[in-house]
């Protein structure tokens, strides 16, 4: 009897622990696990959110865009409001299908609709890296070179498809570290990218 105290407190713990395991939601890793164990986990990110500013300048000319970028699974869905030629469009992307609806409710498929963007921006966003890009990872997809913060063990840069993403600051999110402000450059193009909030 003097022993059943302390096998039942064991027991009520353990249960405890399996019960814990059972129920809580599954985490992105830490900042400080290993590069290699984070790069993957944050590229199979599958769903999120992220509400920001976009400052693009191209071929001597630029704007100013307020962003809203949902990602479900492999489909992209991008508000940008602001002065784009008429002040706004809605981007969808999923694969190799490209939708535009422009602010005055005009709908453009595929090579239209990267001619659209083109044409309104300056040039076509990679909008198959850039979902990877904005969480602070390579597309898994192509190589790349990176450069490792080797303390928070996060991106400082990357080089992809020709472009240069440089990741200036982040943020925390859903207990993960998380780009708050990038550049993103290539040729004559500059993007700079501030999100507001994450969503994950």
């Amino acid at each position: 009897m003097r022993h059943s105290g302390p096998r039942l407190g064991a027991a009520v713990a353990l249960v405890a622990i399996v019960a814990g395991c059972r129920t809580a939601p599954p985490t992105l890793p830490p900042s400080n696990v290993a590069w290699e164990v984070r790069r993957p986990q944050l590229q199979a990110v599958a769903h999120f959110e992220l509400n920001g500013r976009v400052a693009v300048a191209a071929g001597g000319e630029g704007f100013n865009a307020n962003l809203h970028w949902r990602q479900e699974g492999a489909r992209s869905q991008v508000s940008l409001q602001g002065p784009l030629g008429v002040g706004g469009a809605q981007i969808t992307a999923s694969g190799d299908a490209l939708t535009v609806v422009t602010a005055r409710g005009e709908r453009i498929d595929d090579e239209q609709a990267h001619a659209e963007l083109a044409a309104r921006l300056g040039f076509d966003p990679p909008l198959a890296s850039l979902r990877y890009w904005v969480l602070g990872v390579p597309d898994p997809a192509q190589p790349a070179t990176e450069a490792l913060d080797q303390t928070q063990q996060r991106l400082t840069a990357l080089t992809q498809d020709g472009w240069r993403v440089d990741f200036q600051s982040y943020v925390t999110a859903s207990g993960e570290s998380l780009p708050a402000r990038l550049t993103m450059q290539r040729d004559a193009v500059r993007v700079r990218l501030l999100v507001d909030n994450w969503q994950l």
